[in-house]
């Protein structure tokens, strides 16, 4: 393989903007954002979205490059950040390819399997049925529907339930029938490094960065675009707190600590994910020299 794509990843607020940066200027190469957030262009402050300085450093792809009015998913990333990296790849042999997002950086690196496009009107009817009457409906149906991922599935993950029965009812098949883990063959190779720290430190960085999101405004953010909430754009963390806030559920001072508590519990999530990834290589977010080094040694080896 004379082509590279390094992968740098981890938890929320660990430090992968300055990595990537630092690392793709070494490489005199190009960035491509993998945050599934990031990517729209009404939200920023509360998606960590990289300094005006950081993106005039290096060129950045996929960051505020779409609406959050537009149907996006990991499928049809995965077709647009391969058509953006055959581009990129003409030009260099190295790209850096940067985020959280556990399954936009799993669509590039191995794809994913195609699902049908939902229709917007079952899936609300579903989220209507959810609401009114609760999981265990919806459980059932599943487990009459498609038994094999019914066995397999968090039960009190509501969203994957939902979407599974979203597959079944509109196709008439099987969610699991389209979970056929694909593994694509990629035209370059796929360096990955993990970051990671101290919990303590961890925990200490994402309630430093929801402070500095509220003091830059996250709420004002989170209220232009609050007629909007329904939007499964908007069903992320920072926003979802907020517009309990703005219904009179929760107070402002809550609001804040559940931010920093459903940041600090997907951190958890996304470190369960990565650390079963075998390819992933593990560095403290300072070591950039050390990093820098490794990928250099990585890429002469292939």
């Amino acid at each position: 393989m004379t082509k590279h794509l390094i992968i740098i990843t981890g938890p929320t607020a660990i430090g992968k903007t300055r990595v990537a940066i630092e690392t793709a200027k070494f490489f005199n190469t190009e960035i491509v954002s993998a945050d599934s957030r990031q990517i729209y262009r009404e939200l920023s402050i509360g998606t960590a979205v990289p300094s005006q300085a950081e993106l005039n450093s290096i060129t950045h792809h996929f960051i505020r490059s779409h609406s959050i009015h537009d149907a996006y998913n990991a499928s049809r990333y995965e077709s647009e950040a391969m058509e953006l990296l055959e581009k990129l790849f003409r030009k260099y042999n190295t790209v850096v390819l940067t985020g959280g997002s556990m399954l936009y950086i799993d669509a590039v690196c191995k794809g994913i399997d195609i699902m049908p496009d939902v229709d917007p009107e079952l899936r609300q009817n579903l989220k209507t049925s959810l609401k009114e009457n609760g999981i265990e409906g919806l459980r059932f149906q599943l487990k009459q529907l498609d038994p094999a991922y019914y066995n397999q599935v968090d039960l009190k993950n509501p969203a994957r339930i939902v979407h599974a029965l979203e597959i079944c009812l509109m196709t008439g098949k099987p969610y699991s029938s389209f979970r056929t883990s694909p593994s694509k063959e990629r035209p370059f190779s796929v360096i990955k490094i993990g970051l990671d720290c101290d919990r303590v430190e961890l925990h200490q960085r994402i309630n430093q960065r929801v402070d500095k999101m509220i003091e830059a405004g996250l709420e004002e953010e989170a209220r232009s675009v609050y007629p909007f909430k329904h939007l499964n754009s908007l069903n992320t963390v920072g926003y979802r707190e907020f517009f309990a806030h703005f219904n009179g559920e929760i107070s402002k001072e809550k609001t804040i600590e559940l931010i920093k508590r459903n940041s600090r519990r997907y951190a958890r999530k996304q470190l369960t994910w990565f650390r079963k990834d075998s390819e992933m290589n593990w560095f403290q977010p300072h070591d950039l020299e050390k990093i820098i080094k490794f990928i250099k040694n990585k890429i002469e080896k292939k």
